[in-house]
């Protein structure tokens, strides 16, 4: 499997014959979306920084709403949660987080999930190998939130997102709070994540991607 980050809460997810973009955004977030193709588009919620489905290519079929749903042989589960409501957060609104099963291999992707999940709600998940979780507050996960949820879903990679990068406009905190909250030292970011079952790790291990723009 492969997974590129393309800020905010965009990932490219390819495995096999299969591509899956997540949460695309538009410019007034600050970030630049380069041109992708895929065969599936989720988005977690209705927000010009998650979803902009439009801008991706190849006809894609795009999910918005939970649900149990099959694209080319990938499982996709869509799980009713909620983003702010909380603290200074905006009023509660709801975010899916989409949990997608590529064979062997398990990617969950929060979007922009504010809140520690219910037992239900872990529950309702498979295994989840890779997680994709924001980390910088705003309206969706801060980083003491982020490492609890973490320890509910014992996933074997985590890769943040939502966080403060010099490209977005938006108030959020930087990757080091979250770094720190998981005692992890800070260390140079990876252009791409290319893993298969075998190769991931025992214990749950932080993985920080650079973040691609066109």
């Amino acid at each position: 499997m492969d997974i590129d980050w393309y800020g905010q809460s965009c990932f490219r997810l390819r495995e096999g014959s299969v591509t899956i973009v997540t949460d695309p955004y538009d410019k007034s977030i600050g970030y630049n979306l380069p041109r992708l193709r895929a065969d599936l588009v989720t988005c977690s919620h209705d927000a010009p920084g998650h979803s902009n489905a439009s801008a991706v290519k190849g006809d894609p079929k795009v999910l918005t709403r939970p649900g149990e749903y099959e694209v080319k042989g990938v499982f996709i589960t869509g799980i009713q949660t909620w983003r702010g409501g909380s603290g200074n957060h905006t009023a509660k609104e709801e975010n899916t987080v989409f949990v997608f099963e590529f064979g062997e291999m398990t990617v969950c992707h929060l979007g922009d999930l504010s809140r520690v999940l219910t037992q239900a709600q872990v529950e309702s998940m498979p295994n989840v190998d890779i997680l994709l979780a924001p980390v910088g507050d705003g309206t969706a996960l801060d980083a003491d939130k982020a490492a609890e949820v973490i320890s509910q879903l014992e996933p074997r990679l985590v890769i943040p997102m939502h966080y403060l990068t010099p490209y977005t406009t938006l108030k959020l905190d930087p990757l080091s709070k979250f770094l720190k909250e998981m005692g992890v030292p800070e260390s140079p970011a990876v252009e791409m994540l290319r893993t298969t079952r075998s190769q991931l790790p025992q214990e749950t291990q932080v993985v920080v991607l650079e973040c691609k723009q066109a």
